[in-house]
């Protein structure tokens, strides 16, 4: 037989990056081909996740890549160091089952899927190192796993409240250590010029996320939930100064959508607020079925969107060491996420967002497996009924295995939405 008839055989790996290849490629091209009055300028996001998870492209590979386990480790710092920051949260069922030969079948998937990623070594951007903050005790706990594999993981302490002028001077402390970690693996000093040069820019781009979120708040909405989630995950991973351009592009573009009214949802849509466990890239299952079955997501309460770009960091000294208490603050005072021992303040973000959008109900999903979320469900279900908002509660893992029965509930709480804005009026 000669060469060129026999077949190659696939390696485990090239298996995966095809596996995973499908995952993405289905929902992106569902998402451009499923809804009305596509956006035009979201072919650039589009393309970057096409690039990255279906190509497995390398967006990084002239800088130090420093890999987070999450939102509470300051990019500030990163940039200002010569990092590029890389959130490892991980939203593929391919790494879910991978991971969950290694960890308990009822951990979080979102922690299978990033452990299973780590153990595939299957990066197009692989970090050089991993900082964990001491939130979720899953990722947390995962640290040790991933060390495993071969990869540096180090631990940032983080508070389990946030009341306190300990907890605060305590976080503060962390983000010190954190900074002088990070320099001496970069060998280089934190100037004070670079960082304010990387609050600035962080900065402008919140402001960017902050103009597009004024047009979720009209009766016309010009641009689905589902694109602003690949929005917010695109600055996991992205440069950022590409990330900033494509922004002001689609800001050009949603104005002139706006001003002809091209409406993203039908004129009836219900309006939602999302919350509880994070939507990752391509696990947009929840988000997805929501606006297929015509409603619409104009806000959102997760650390993977709206908590990542809210609260800016307020500096009163431009010197290095009030910066870094600044930032400290920002990172700490602001959060909303649930593993604080107590979650005022995000059910009064929660009902915010829902009078702030004019949202007819809220759906919370919390992952199977996911302790905190799951824990808190309950509160935050008293909170939206006391308020007299609408809300609905859905647990559901990575497999695809669900789409049934959760379209079938969600389709449910849409239209009892609808029934209930007739009646209003």
């Amino acid at each position: 037989m000669s060469n060129n008839n026999q077949h190659k055989i696939e390696s485990p790996k090239d298996r995966q990056n095809r596996h995973k290849a499908m995952e993405a490629i289905k929902l992106l091209n569902s998402i451009k081909e499923d809804f009305k009055s596509p956006v035009k300028s979201m072919d650039y996001f589009y393309d970057l996740f096409e690039r990255v998870y279906c190509k497995n492209e390398a967006l990084h590979s002239e800088n130090v890549k420093v890999g987070t386990m999450c939102i509470q480790i300051p990019s500030e710092i990163i940039y200002a160091l010569d990092g590029v920051p890389i959130r490892l949260c991980n939203g593929f069922y391919t790494d879910d089952e991978i991971g969950s030969d290694l960890l308990p079948q009822k951990a979080c998937p979102l922690v299978k899927a990033t452990v299973g990623h780590f153990a595939s070594g299957n990066f197009s951007d692989k970090p050089d190192i991993v900082f964990s903050p001491t939130t979720c005790d899953q990722k947390t706990k995962s640290g040790a796993i991933i060390q495993t594999f071969g990869y540096d993981v180090i631990d940032v302490d983080f508070p389990r409240t946030k009341e306190s002028e300990e907890s605060r001077e305590y976080f503060r402390k962390s983000i010190k250590e954190f900074t002088t970690k990070l320099s001496k693996f970069q060998n280089k000093k934190l100037s004070r010029k670079n960082l304010k040069a990387s609050i600035s820019k962080i900065g402008y781009a919140q402001s960017l996320y902050h103009e597009l979120s004024k047009y979720r708040e009209n009766t016309i909405v010009p641009i689905l939930g589902i694109d602003v989630f690949l929005i917010t995950n695109a600055f996991f991973f992205d440069k950022i100064d590409n990330w900033i351009e494509a922004m002001e592009s689609l800001l050009v573009e949603l104005d002139n959508r706006n001003k002809e009214k091209i409406n993203a949802a039908g004129k009836l849509s219900p309006r939602i607020v999302y919350t509880g466990s994070p939507p990752i890239f391509p696990n947009y299952k929840i988000p997805h079925i929501i606006e297929q079955s015509d409603a619409i997501i104009v806000a959102d309460e997760t650390c993977s969107s709206n908590r990542m770009f809210n609260d800016m960091v307020a500096v009163d000294e431009w010197l290095v060491n009030d910066m870094l208490d600044s930032i400290a603050d920002k990172y700490l005072k602001a959060c909303t996420c649930p593993i604080f021992t107590k979650n005022d303040d995000r059910i009064r973000r929660i009902i915010h967002l829902a009078k702030q959008y004019k949202a007819d109900g809220v759906i919370y999903q919390a992952f199977a497996g996911c302790t905190v979320y799951e824990m808190e469900q309950r509160s935050v279900l008293e909170a939206m009924e006391k308020a007299g908002i609408p809300i609905l509660y859905i647990e559901s893992d990575y497999s695809p295995s669900q789409h049934g029965q959760l379209s079938t509930r969600i389709e449910a709480f849409i239209e009892s939405l609808k029934t209930r804005r007739r009646n209003k009026k």
